[in-house]
């Protein structure tokens, strides 16, 4: 006799009244550094930065100037500042001009970086703001200019300087034009340093190449932004050049800091208050010889 299978569904398919719900498209995030995946309503108020593992998410400059100024005291200037083409340049698939303009459309930016006046906790500064979507943040000839002339403003009027840099380096399409930029802007750079008006430096991740061989690590005080990637050349190009194995973290904030390269590591969330503190100091202690 055969045991009866009274465990087994008789009926071989079973309807369900209820629809799977979808999960609406651009709600989530997902953190590059430890997978966590973040309602993206929460990771904005965190200003975005993983609540779990404190990954600092790159962001456009319109939004981190958002959290670094005063609300409604931006004003911006040399907007009308765009993109040339000195050399030309063409490479196999695009012309840079063309790409430029296509950049621009998709970013809603001249260049890779906004500058302008603006209040942090009620003090007057000028800043510039850096955007890795245009070009990976590059400097080429317009950026060095903006950067000069910020410097420029903040020697005339006699307000601190503040540059937040984000940027893959020097801009190939535009060759030793934009090399020249690093000239340029730390000769502007070293006119404030010579008249006593501070100048801050944020560096975020990742800022490389001719930006970090200039204006970025020129700062009376280079401030970074935590686990940020910050260096000359990129660690797989070092690597290759030394033919050694480098040490855990290298070129990361916390690894400068330990051998003094930078001065400060300071979450996003409290940089605005550090950098009025600091910017307070500063400007009424006179400090700077």
């Amino acid at each position: 006799m055969k045991p009866t299978k009274w465990y087994q569904r008789t009926e071989k398919k079973i309807q369900s009244d209820t629809k799977p719900r979808e999960i609406p498209k651009g709600k989530w995030e997902k953190c590059p550094e430890c997978n966590h995946v973040i309602y993206k309503e929460e990771l904005e108020k965190n200003m975005f930065v993983c609540n779990k593992c404190n990954y600092h998410f790159r962001i456009p400059a319109k939004v981190r100037l958002s959290f670094m100024v005063d609300e409604g005291s931006f004003v911006e200037i040399d907007s009308d500042l765009t993109t040339a083409d000195p050399l030309s340049f063409e490479s196999i698939t695009e012309k840079y001009a063309e790409k430029a303009k296509a950049t621009a459309m998709k970013t809603g930016l001249n260049e890779a970086i906004i500058t302008g006046f603006a209040k942090i906790n009620g003090i007057d500064v000028v800043i510039g703001i850096m955007d890795f979507s245009y070009f990976g943040g590059s400097m080429g000839s317009v950026v060095g200019e903006k950067v000069t002339r910020a410097a420029e403003k903040a020697l005339e009027l006699k307000k601190p300087l503040v540059i937040v840099s984000m940027s893959g380096g020097a801009r190939m399409q535009e060759g030793v034009m934009s090399l020249m930029q690093m000239v340029k802007t730390s000769a502007a750079l070293e006119k404030l340093h010579q008249n006593k008006i501070p100048y801050i430096s944020v560096l975020t991740d990742p800022t490389t190449g001719g930006v970090t061989a200039s204006y970025a690590m020129l700062g009376d005080l280079n401030i970074a932004e935590p686990k940020a990637l910050i260096g000359f050349a990129g660690p797989r190009v070092i690597e290759q050049t030394i033919k050694q194995k480098l040490p855990p973290g290298f070129q990361r904030s916390e690894f400068l800091l330990e051998h003094g390269f930078i001065d400060i590591v300071v979450s996003r969330q409290e940089l605005k208050n550090c950098l009025a503190g600091v910017l307070k100091y500063m400007t009424e202690k006179n400090i700077l010889t």
